[in-house]
């Protein structure tokens, strides 16, 4: 049985020069399609068709999209004048695909973003919870289930971030014994995001606009020990800088993007 996916697609983010000048994060192209599409083509693959996108930021462009949809994934013809209307000749994949837009504030944090848009989730005893501007391949169905066995209120994904930097092994007069330009990985796990919830996540997102998820309530949660951390080691990798663009743009036109797996 399907489970919603509550996606952040509200922050400022990084300006990626050339590319998101005018849109939201979520909206920079990957391939002909947005990274959110990706995000959420990867969870309705497993099974997941209803989501909760929070909005802030530009998201007027999140909701033009969705409301073209149709137009921008088929063929059509319009019929002007008293009969006018638009008929569609063809379907898309997302058939059936459930997508609340929630307006959650233009300068709302994370924490007060999933505190607003509550409603929309708090009947259902889980939920998923992602950015819209990371890709990864994470097994979203092993995820839940081990967010399930232990029964815990927070499960996050956690992931060896790949260097950003070139790597100098160097001797203690400065000769370089080794240098390798995109070190695999850095010491210790970060946050992908990708997490699952509780409902009683809501216990611990107080108010206010400032109200940051991964500061405040993550650290209550673990200090309740209340968040577990998921490992996975195969393909993460966030959307933040131009040469992120470019990575991601590459892994997709060569037909062998990790994350593509409809």
């Amino acid at each position: 049985m399907g489970m919603k996916t509550m996606i952040l697609c509200g922050g400022q983010g990084t300006r990626i020069r050339d590319v998101a000048d005018r849109i939201p994060k979520p909206m920079i192209p990957v391939g002909k399609f947005p990274i959110l599409w990706h995000i959420m083509k990867y969870y309705a693959h497993a099974g997941h068709h209803d989501f909760v996108l929070c909005l802030g930021h530009q998201g007027q462009a999140i909701k033009d999209f969705f409301l073209n949809y149709e137009a921008y994934t088929n063929d059509f013809t319009v019929t002007l004048g008293q009969d006018a209307g638009v008929e569609f000749h063809n379907r898309h994949p997302e058939d059936g695909w459930k997508i609340t837009l929630a307006e959650t504030g233009l300068d709302s944090m994370t924490g007060a973003r999933i505190r607003k848009a509550k409603k929309y989730v708090e009947q259902d005893d889980h939920f998923f919870l992602t950015y819209g501007d990371g890709l990864s391949n994470v097994d979203i169905q092993a995820l839940f289930d081990f967010h399930r066995s232990h029964g815990k209120i927070l499960t996050v994904t956690a992931v060896r971030p790949m260097g950003r930097f070139g790597e100098i092994v160097s001797d203690p007069v400065g000769n370089v014994l080794a240098f390798n330009e995109k070190p695999e990985t850095t010491p210790g796990r970060i946050s992908a995001g990708f997490f699952v919830c509780r409902r009683e996540i809501f216990d611990y997102l107080g108010d206010g606009d400032e109200l940051v998820f991964e500061k405040e309530p993550m650290q209550r949660l673990a200090k309740d020990k209340q968040l577990v951390a998921y490992a996975h080691d195969g393909f993460w990798h966030p959307m933040d800088t131009h040469r992120d663009y470019t990575y991601l743009n590459s892994l997709e036109s060569s037909g062998s993007a990790p994350w593509r797996v409809w």
